[in-house]
């Protein structure tokens, strides 16, 4: 667009009308030109109880708790995490990548039991309600956010074990990758 900018501007040796549709026809090929469509999601992939967490390197199936998996544009296998706490802060840290095609989480709705929260299927991350600030404890023995594809569960699972509800934009950052708000004591005070 900036190389037509400077030729609609001066004056042409056209009639008005001429240049209208000139103009128009520059701008139309420009926009032609923007992004692509995104290529479809990957469904969840299989849990795979050996896969290796992406940031301790330590085998997912050894960790209590609900789990993610992100896969990335360029990836045909999802990067595995041991909690979704972990999965959240990859999405926060300015040094992963940023192509991320989708993100799914364990889907605690349908999950039998905190031990087997895999064997409730997955849920696309950005579209759970997430329990933030219960009394559970993740995969890295640190407070865990709880994906549900269905809020009614999420609510009773807050009514039995303290937190609140939020969406995935939601989720306090600062209970990610700094100090949790649920924790009491300010960062200075420690």
């Amino acid at each position: 667009m900036k190389r037509f900018l400077p030729m609609l501007l001066k004056p042409w040796p056209c009639t008005p009308p001429s240049r209208t549709l000139l103009a128009t026809l520059a701008i139309l090929s420009v926009a032609a030109c923007g992004p692509t469509k995104q290529a479809e999601q990957p469904p969840p992939a299989p849990f795979d109880a050996q896969a290796s967490a992406h940031f301790c390197g330590m085998a997912v199936g050894e960790h209590p708790g609900p789990k993610g998996q992100v896969w990335l544009d360029d990836q045909k296998q999802p990067l595995w995490f041991s909690s979704v706490h972990d999965t959240i802060a990859f999405t926060l840290l300015p040094e992963e990548p940023k192509n991320i095609r989708v993100i799914y989480v364990s889907d605690m709705t349908k999950a039998p039991s905190w031990d087997r929260a895999t064997e409730g299927g997955w849920v696309d991350a950005r579209t759970a309600t997430y329990v933030v600030g219960s009394r559970t404890m993740g995969g890295m023995g640190i407070t865990e956010e709880v994906p549900f594809s269905d809020k009614a569960a999420a609510e009773t699972f807050a009514r039995r074990n303290g937190g609140k509800l939020v969406a995935f934009d939601d989720i306090p950052k600062d209970d990610i990758l700094g100090t949790p708000a649920s924790a009491g004591t300010p960062e200075r005070e420690r």
